[in-house]
């Protein structure tokens, strides 16, 4: 067997030898494309300190990553079907670890984001093409296993981010952070040669260009306006943004539906098992990011948690997801997508409400039972929605269906960071508030009103005043941490509202058992029957 992997399936005698291995590079790959958001949240406190960002600052620090991830991946998804899976994973991992180095090596809030953008470009690379590499490299029958391993990924990298930037912010500040994903990266690329057999779509015809463009104005205005708009207020850039993405959007239905080879075929979206999986895995990473957001703010804000702590407390997160992941394979057999997913929708929507009973007198655990049933919910939805989307497109269009797939998270992702976000900031502002007027100067009520982290930073100034002392500091620090604690039962409750009408909604929607789709001749040397006659080559 030669080193470098340079024969495509579709020209092999039988099912590739080495797919589990491929399986575990796509895996790996993954990983640190995941691994980029979830680390953040542990360094965001050391970040803040030391670049003195604002909220605002740091909202934009973790979202410039996810505007250019999220707009790029369906047109990204499309240009790697077209030339080459195998070599769009390649130069997405270069990018992404360029991104990174340039991290590694920033002092300032701008150059922090700048980095974190080029991260994002290489994300919306890598995304897309594992997919769409895991659905050409394996047989049908084996299809649905592959998936649920590399969901589950996604539910790993969310406790071992954290885990691993914690181990590095003991002895190193954040810009080590960003280092993890070189080596990873490094590791990745020189595998996916080996081990990773090339693919790409025949046939295609030009790529739809306009279609593209459209996609990315539209979802790039959007996820612009889902950030902006809660954080700033609906002045003039938010509401330019939303009408700039509704008049995308509205330009690139009628594109698509005209154009006779489109970026994205919308009939699809007329088989409401596409339409309800797409909806689940936005709604339910919706709920998802937002309560993960806050949780870890909550341990290391307020519970005093190290970096390395939290994420060790983040670790049942992940064993829950493995264990989620292991059911939901006979699971969906026996029961169907629809009855499934819903399961793992209610299970998320008690994890979140469970935390509306939050206050001040709340420990850690209070939190586990959240993130062990928020871990077992990813595990059970996410790869049955995600075979359910990979499945309905055909084989010329796998980097499309994984861009849909991949847009659909982190819109969710998005919409809950955000939202979330926003609901959780304003209570906390108006809570401590009240609390304080009158008792601390303006700059200092301003600045402790801002964050929690505001707020411990005001109290650490306060206790070092001999004019005022410790008891200050104390009081002041009550005072926030009973506003945050506030602001994650009401926020959860909010959060746990939409979760569980989007529930019902995705119930209503799904098919009670999807339909087998329509037996077809296999193409000579061809080891699995794929959704339609198009062929891969290199």
């Amino acid at each position: 067997m030669p080193l470098i992997a340079n024969t495509p399936v579709n020209r092999m005698d039988g099912p590739y030898a080495r797919r589990w291995w491929a399986l575990l590079v796509l895996c790996l790959s993954l990983l640190i494309v995941v691994m980029a958001n979830t680390s953040l949240i542990v360094a965001a406190p050391d970040m803040t300190r030391d670049l003195g960002l604002s909220a605002s600052d740091l909202q934009w620090v973790i979202d410039g990553y996810t505007v250019p991830y999220a707009a790029l991946m369906l047109v990204l998804g499309a240009l790697g079907d077209k030339y080459s899976r195998r070599g769009a994973l390649v130069a997405g991992l270069l990018v992404f670890g360029g991104g990174a180095v340039a991290g590694s090596l920033a002092h300032s809030a701008g150059a922090v984001i700048a980095a974190r953008a080029v991260m994002g470009i290489g994300a919306a690379v890598v995304m897309p093409a594992t997919l769409s590499l895991l659905v050409a490299t394996f047989p049908r029958a084996e299809r649905a296993r592959a998936i649920t391993v590399w969901a589950a990924t996604s539910g790993l990298a969310i406790a071992a981010g954290p885990l691993l930037a914690g181990w590095l912010l003991e002895d190193h500040d954040w810009n080590s952070t960003f280092l993890i994903n070189v080596p990873v990266a490094a590791l990745a690329l020189a595998a996916v040669l080996v081990l990773v057999p090339p693919s790409r779509a025949v046939g295609m015809g030009r790529l739809d260009l306009v279609g593209g463009l459209l996609s990315v104005v539209t979802v790039g205005s959007l996820v612009y306006m889902i950030i902006e708009g809660p954080h700033h207020g609906w002045g003039a850039p938010a509401l330019t943004a939303a009408a700039v993405a509704a008049a995308g959007l509205a330009a690139f239905i009628a594109w698509e539906l005209r154009h006779p080879r489109p970026l994205l075929n919308l009939d699809l979206f007329r088989d409401r098992a596409v339409t309800g999986a797409v909806l689940a895995v936005l709604l339910f990473f919706l709920g998802t990011f937002g309560t993960i957001y806050y949780t870890t703010q909550h341990l290391q804000f307020v519970l005093g948690y190290g970096p390395l702590t939290t994420g060790v407390r983040l670790l049942p997160l992940g064993a829950a997801v493995f264990t989620g992941a292991a059911l939901t394979g006979p699971l969906t057999t026996r029961l169907g997508t629809r009855y499934v997913v819903t399961a793992g929708m209610t299970l998320g929507t008690v994890a979140v409400l469970l935390l509306t009973r939050i206050d001040d007198a709340s420990t850690y655990t209070d939190f586990l039972p959240t993130l062990l049933l928020l871990g077992l919910a990813i595990g059970l939805s996410t790869a049955p929605c995600t075979d359910t989307i990979m499945g309905a497109f055909p084989e010329a269009d796998l980097g499309v269906g994984g861009g849909i797939n991949d847009t659909a998270i982190e819109l969710g992702g998005s919409l809950g960071i955000a939202a979330l976000g926003s609901i959780l900031a304003t209570t906390y502002k108006d809570t401590l508030t009240s609390t304080l007027t009158g008792h601390v100067p303006p700059a200092a009520l301003d600045t402790a009103t801002d964050s929690i982290g505001g707020a411990r930073a005001v109290a650490e100034h306060i206790s070092h005043d001999p004019a005022l002392g410790v008891q200050p500091a104390q009081a002041l620090t009550a005072a926030a941490d009973h506003a945050f604690a506030h602001a994650i039962a009401h926020t959860s409750l909010i959060g746990g509202i939409i979760l569980a009408a989007g529930t019902i909604l995705v119930t209503l929607i799904l098919p009670t058992r999807q339909p087998t789709p329509p037996a077809q001749k296999p193409e000579p040397n061809t080891p699995a029957v794929t959704p339609a006659p198009t062929t891969a080559t290199r």
